[in-house]
């Protein structure tokens, strides 16, 4: 289906109801002279990238979350194993801002989601929200709190009830907390569809009468009934073009500076990621590899497979001007989180790894002022040392082995970032 609604009148304007020419016509004027267009330039035509103002806090802080599956014996149903989908997860969202969220497909990213919206049940940790720890509260006290957190689902397609009528899809949450009297929730709803840029008309129509775009939208106003203070947006652009995937940007944007509303952003696309969020975390099999602001992340970042991550991504101005980075592949498949690898999970694919990855888990070191990673050998691409910069704090020596002489510091995993850091070159605690 194109990006134009297709229903009972004539057609309407390229995703969106709004009459005026958007970003959507700007890139067909584009496409039309020839002159490629990227989502960089998309999002450029009248929106900077995101910012965070540190003074403000986090509206979330999660330590140390896990959500295990139990897997099932076929015969006698017994439980066999678990899948470690989330293990150990910890980090912030700041307030009023954004916290970027990538990794591969299966790393845990959909699922520590879900579970800061409690539509599963973690197995450890928590979650604090407002002075509530969202891991342990019943259902019954979660209630009133679910329409401060918020989620927009991955698909447009199959996260709207094709049953139902845009209408009662954004009106269903504010019936079920009695959010406006019922004579109003029609005002409210067609109020809500002319905010996300749909027509307010358009509230009797079916999800099927909308394109891939417009349907996100009605994802997006759903989300937004309830005036949340947390929005997890699940992938929410990658079923889009990328004409459209801008204008959704930028209407998320507009949405958090007119309503003050921290996202956690999940996503594969680097480049929405680098746009949107000013903090971003990588994720790896269940575990938080590293995480730091966006300037420090996406040009000196320190892991390995982040480095890997961002030599994937196709760098359209550095293409044409020559001297193209060079792309690291990476060796072998992701380990089962059936029986993740001991010691270090990305290990059995990183070039760096040595004998004291296999026997001790890397611990998060934060290396700068908003800077996280968990690596023993730690450092800028092409500039990582020779011996684990993290042997003596953890004890032991540079095969992994107890070293009596060693004194262990205390390294921590808290969700935010300290005053004090670790400094990888001069191998010292540095304090401001």
């Amino acid at each position: 289906m194109s990006d134009k609604a297709t229903s009972q009148g004539a057609p309407e304007p390229v995703d969106g109801q709004n009459p005026t020419r958007g970003n959507a016509g700007q890139d067909a004027d584009a496409k039309e002279l020839g002159h490629p267009v990227s989502f960089e330039s998309s999002v450029a035509m009248g929106h900077t990238a995101a910012s965070v103002d540190r003074s403000r806090g986090s509206v979330l802080s999660v330590d140390n979350l896990r959500m295990y599956f139990p897997v099932k014996s076929s015969g006698l149903r017994r439980t066999v194993g678990h899948v470690q989908a989330v293990d150990g997860v910890s980090f912030e969202v700041p307030r009023g801002s954004s916290l970027g969220l990538v990794g591969e497909s299966g790393c845990g990213k959909s699922t520590t989601g879900r579970l800061i919206t409690r539509l599963y049940e973690p197995t450890g940790g928590s979650m604090m929200f407002e002075g509530h720890d969202l891991a342990k509260i019943s259902n019954r006290a979660m209630k009133p709190l679910r329409k401060d957190i918020q989620m927009i689902f991955q698909d447009p397609y199959t996260s709207l009830n094709p049953r139902h009528t845009v209408g009662a899809i954004i009106g269903t949450p504010l019936s079920v907390h009695n959010v406006v009297p019922k004579k109003k929730i029609l005002s409210r709803v067609q109020e809500l569809l002319e905010v996300v840029g749909l027509n307010p008309e358009h509230y009797n129509r079916y999800p099927n009468e909308f394109s891939g775009g417009q349907r996100q939208r009605i994802g997006i106003a759903r989300a937004l009934a309830l005036q949340p203070k947390l929005m997890v947006a699940d992938e929410p652009v990658s079923a889009l073009d990328v004409s459209i995937q801008a204008q959704v940007i930028n209407l998320l944007q507009d949405l958090q500076k007119e309503f003050d509303i921290s996202f956690l952003f999940i996503a594969h696309d680097l480049a929405v990621v680098r746009h949107f969020c000013p903090e971003v975390a990588v994720m790896y099999l269940g575990k938080i590899v590293e995480i730091a602001d966006r300037e420090t992340l996406y040009k000196r970042s320190h892991h390995p497979y982040t480095q890997a991550l961002l030599s994937a991504v196709p760098d359209v101005k550095q293409a044409a001007i020559g001297g193209r980075r060079e792309r690291i592949m990476l060796q072998g498949d992701v380990p089962s989180p059936i029986n993740p690898p001991s010691g270090c999970r990305f290990r059995t694919r990183c070039p760096l790894a040595r004998e004291i990855c296999a026997k001790v888990e890397p611990p998060m070191l934060q290396v700068g002022p908003r800077h996280k990673v968990a690596c023993h050998f730690a450092g800028e691409l092409g500039h990582h040392p020779h011996d684990p910069v993290t042997a003596r704090m953890l004890g032991v020596d540079n095969d992994g082995n107890p070293d009596p002489g060693a004194s262990p510091s205390d390294i921590g995993n808290s969700p935010g970032f300290s005053d004090v850091w670790f400094d990888l070159k001069e191998r010292r605690t540095v304090k401001p």
